[in-house]
């Protein structure tokens, strides 16, 4: 465990160091998925398919930190109140953030639809303000600016934020006063729920990568997504009895790449098999994974200062990549691009964003949440 980390939900507990660094390998592997979506014409031949399986892995992870952190200062010397100024410090900082960059990006690339529409600024301020605020866009919404159906049309990968709060909700409310064979039960539930919807193809693709739109079934999909993961991770805090595991942290990290790195299995004849494949990596894998890496150690100083800058960016390059990817994307499918033809320009904007992400961190991030902390909060110490 390490005793100081910037990503990992601040708190006067010590950290899962290993948990800190494989947030961040998570983190940039979706900057890979993202990468590789501009040259997908459907979900069946993206060549990084299952990068959005991140998410789910990011939920266990939450709900694991989240549970060790709080569960046992209920009531003593923690309120819900504290509790939702905690996250709000931890976590709405970068949102604010990544609406900005992602309505500059929108800005740059001329303020259009995908379709070519232009938007009035009236819709696009429109867009930010419900972004900064958390408040998803309806399909068809006049402020759905690009006209997707993304949740958060500027910043899409702030949906995944929207379901942490309602996760944070949920858990101050409801599920830590569940006692642990009841959790255990509801995580069982959720679990069938989520491999019920992952097989029967319900998403339209036979994946899990939902939640983004309040179209056709994504928002019961998003909602499947977390309660499983959230609460299994929570489950795993309370039971957690540490394994001796050897090079713990390198192993779950070359295991989450390839898995994320499969190609979409089955084709549209067989979706099943996908949505089969996502249900185990989710409700089998990922918690094993976890479960492994928490009870790891880093063993020398280099491999506990990469666990640490991974921590520290995973949550700001997560939030702050995607309006670059937007320009992205615009240029490729402007000009027909291949990946062999842009590959200097990917990984640019690879580097470009850890970078970009280490700034944010550093020059906005840490600032804010220490004013706010003194601000607000009676102890210095801010999750």
């Amino acid at each position: 465990m390490q005793k100081v980390s910037s990503a990992a939900y601040s708190d006067t507990k010590p950290h899962y160091e290993l948990l800190d660094g494989l947030r961040g390998v998570a983190a940039l592997l979706v900057i890979w998925y993202h990468v590789f979506e501009g040259f997908a014409t459907s979900p069946y031949d993206q060549k990084f398919n299952h990068g959005y399986l991140a998410v789910d892995f990011f939920f266990i992870l939450s709900g694991f930190v989240i549970g060790y952190a709080y569960d046992d200062r209920w009531g003593k010397t923690l309120t819900i109140k504290q509790f939702f100024k905690r996250r709000l410090i931890r976590l709405h900082p970068m949102v604010i953030l990544g609406a900005v960059f992602g309505a500059i990006s929108y800005w740059l690339q001329g303020s259009e639809r995908w379709d070519g529409v232009a938007v009035p600024l009236s819709m696009v301020l429109l867009a930010l303000l419900a972004n900064l605020f958390l408040c998803p866009v309806m399909p068809g919404a006049a402020h759905d600016v690009r006209g997707n159906n993304e949740m958060f049309p500027l910043n899409g990968p702030s949906w995944s934020l929207f379901f942490e709060y309602i996760g944070n909700i949920l858990y101050a409310l409801f599920l830590r006063r569940m006692s642990t064979p009841f959790l255990a039960f509801f995580v069982g539930l959720a679990g069938v729920g989520l491999a019920s919807y992952a097989i029967l193809g319900l998403s339209g693709y036979g994946h899990l990568g939902v939640g983004w739109s309040l179209i056709d079934h994504n928002l019961l999909g998003g909602m499947l997504r977390l309660l499983f993961s959230f609460c299994i991770g929570l489950l795993m805090s309370r039971v957690f009895r540490p394994v001796a595991v050897r090079g713990a942290f390198w192993i779950c990290s070359f295991v989450l790449a390839i898995l994320f790195a499969v190609p979409h299995i089955g084709g549209e004849s067989a979706a099943w098999q996908n949505g089969l494949y996502d249900a185990v990596c989710t409700i089998v894998i990922f918690p094993v994974l976890v479960y492994i890496a928490a009870s790891g150690k880093t063993t020398d100083r280099i491999s506990s200062r990469i666990c640490k800058f991974l921590g520290d960016i995973s949550y700001p390059i997560y939030i702050v990549h995607y309006p670059s990817m937007y320009l992205y994307y615009s240029w490729l499918w402007r000009n027909g691009y291949t990946f062999a033809q842009t590959w200097p320009v990917a990984l640019a904007l690879f580097v470009g964003n850890i970078i970009l992400a280490y700034a944010c961190l550093k020059l906005y991030d840490e600032p804010v949440r220490r004013w706010l902390s003194r601000r607000f909060m009676q102890h210095r110490h801010a999750k």
